[in-house]
């Protein structure tokens, strides 16, 4: 246990939720499954207030928010407030990428963390593995020329695979002659990207995961007639593969904290929230359940709203916005690595008021999080004080990296005055009943400080079909760089009046929204020069490093 308290059985996190050891299903000593008749338990009890954590645009190695949401719950139950956690399960992408590990940080993290970091209970594998068996099943019914008449130049269901691996965005399968498929393009995303994976966050039971995996929309027909998982009759298979990945994950924090870890979609391609069966659970056993959403608010936090809290019929109490130092001086012009002026913060802030008003948009007065890193200066830390207290925001310290629970116990305060002063309806940017175009500008005028939006030939020919088949009247998910406002991940600081480039706009009819793709983002990540899979290595006594 890295700089921590002694890690206590599952069975003792456990009892803080008032579950039992007939309740989990246990993978080992520190980690353990929800069963099945837990969650239909869950639905009688009452529901506790839950926290959402965002963030503003953060630099690339990340801002902390994982970290800040376990402290700020540690400082919480160090108040006596009966907590829980529900989180994210980690992609090995970024873990072997640039940002590192998905489990938090220093005092402030989920154990074990290398175990929920690296294959965890076998969630992301066993999506994968349904994303692919639907796959194999499309390519199966195109070879041996189907009932259903697939036509293999209309088939746009990719596979998935849970690294970065940029030469796989693009390829040519069913090479090597006749008995090898029917060659055509296609491509790899990424696991977290997987509409399956989407489809296991919004679900509510099993039933509705059946539901959604059999809309499942993967290509056409000749004649033009949606083919779907249903008509490849796949809903079966592919939900068994899923009939444990679907159970939350139950680990604990440094401190303690129960923590539902469960589902991982990414923020910048797909909703970036965890999953929706593990937030009600946690809501259904705790007082307090502090989550987050991917990226900065502009991505994560927008879906939250607008996607899982829509789908799920919950809404938050409270709202936490993180920034850090570094993140408001390259926001404000500056260059982190080589420190700085305090008017690079100045002019930093006023990205952060823009994050603000989004807020506002969904009726909460957000809570700033200011969290510390080592090297920060005071001058600075000050400044962003001052910035937020002349606007009226309330503002808290956040230092639980180097102290744990007790360096979130002022951002803990504040987070529960702001639950009791405030609750706001619901709110949502557009209504169903919008077509596509009026949610994309909903999104992208509030939210982005877009003043157009720009569609080219192909998104709008995505639109004809998509109206033509009577899908316009679902959600909107915007894929989008989640290092700027705008689509532009060079382009940061405070941004105002661009136009957004829509590039495509798929149907996920499982998961039950649009997907439009915005600029140049690409939905399997590449790895950098230097990436951390270099670093990371197995010690002779089997511990692994550098994660």
């Amino acid at each position: 246990m890295k700089k921590g308290f002694p890690m206590q059985p599952i069975q003792e996190i456990a009892e803080r939720l008032d579950l039992t050891a007939a309740d989990l299903m246990t993978y080992g000593d520190r980690m353990a499954k929800l069963r099945l008749p837990v969650l239909q338990q869950n639905a009688g009890r009452p529901s506790g207030r839950i926290i959402l954590v965002s963030a503003i645009n953060p630099t690339r190695a990340g801002e902390g928010k994982t970290t800040v949401s376990i402290g700020l719950a540690q400082g919480m139950q160090r108040l006596g407030a009966r907590v829980a956690l529900a989180l994210r399960e980690p992609s090995l992408g970024p873990i072997f990428g640039i940002k590192g590990g998905g489990t938090g940080g220093g005092r402030c993290q989920l154990e074990p963390s290398t175990r929920i970091n690296m294959h965890f209970t076998g969630d992301m594998h066993a999506i994968g593995a349904a994303h692919n068996l639907l796959a194999a099943l499309v390519d199966n019914a195109v070879h041996f020329h189907s009932e259903l008449d697939l036509e293999h130049r209309q088939v746009f269901w990719r596979r998935v695979l849970d690294v970065n691996d940029r030469a796989l965005r693009q390829a040519v399968i069913g090479l090597g002659g006749r008995l090898n498929g029917v060659p055509r393009e296609t491509g790899f995303d990424i696991t977290a990207a997987s509409e399956v994976m989407g489809i296991l966050c919004l679900a509510e039971d099993l039933a509705d995961l059946k539901r959604r995996l059999g809309n499942i929309l993967v290509g056409f027909d000749r004649a033009g007639a949606p083919v779907t998982a249903g008509r490849l009759k796949a809903t079966g298979a592919m939900a068994a593969l899923l009939h444990d990945a679907i159970l939350p994950n139950l680990v604990q924090s440094s401190e303690g904290v129960p923590a539902l870890v469960h589902g991982g979609p990414f923020g910048n391609i797909a909703h970036g929230c965890n999953s929706v069966i593990a937030t009600k659970s946690a809501a259904a056993r705790a007082d307090y359940v502090v989550t987050e959403a991917g990226f900065g608010f502009d991505l994560g936090a927008e879906k939250f709203f607008d996607l899982k809290c829509r789908s799920a019929g919950i809404w938050p109490s409270a709202v936490v916005l993180v920034v850090t130092v570094r993140a408001l001086r390259t926001h404000g012009g500056g260059n982190p690595d080589t420190g700085g002026t305090v008017e690079e913060i100045r002019a930093g802030m006023e990205h952060l008021y823009h994050h603000v008003e989004s807020v506002q948009a969904f009726g909460f007065e957000p809570v700033i999080a200011i969290n510390q890193f080592a090297g920060d200066s005071e001058a600075d830390l000050a400044a962003i004080e001052a910035g937020c207290k002349a606007h009226g925001l309330s503002v808290a310290r956040f230092d639980g990296f180097e102290r744990g629970g007790a360096g979130g116990v002022a951002l803990a305060d504040a987070v529960i005055q702001a639950t009791v002063q405030q609750q706001p309806p619901t709110r949502f940017l557009y209504e169903l009943s919008e077509s596509p175009e009026r949610k994309i500008l909903a999104v992208a005028s509030t939210i982005y400080g877009a003043s157009e939006v720009v569609y080219n030939r192909a998104a709008l020919k995505d639109l004809e079909r998509i109206r033509a088949l009577g899908y316009e009247k679902l959600p909107i998910c915007i894929a989008k760089t989640h290092l700027s406002l705008s689509s532009d991940p060079a382009r940061v600081g405070h941004q105002d009046g661009f136009e957004l480039p829509v590039e495509s706009v798929r149907i996920c009819a499982g998961v039950g929204y649009l997907l439009a793709l915005t600029g140049d983002i690409v939905t399997m990540p590449g790895l950098s020069a230097s990436p951390a899979a270099q670093r990371i290595d197995l010690s002779d006594d089997g511990e692994v490093l550098g994660v």
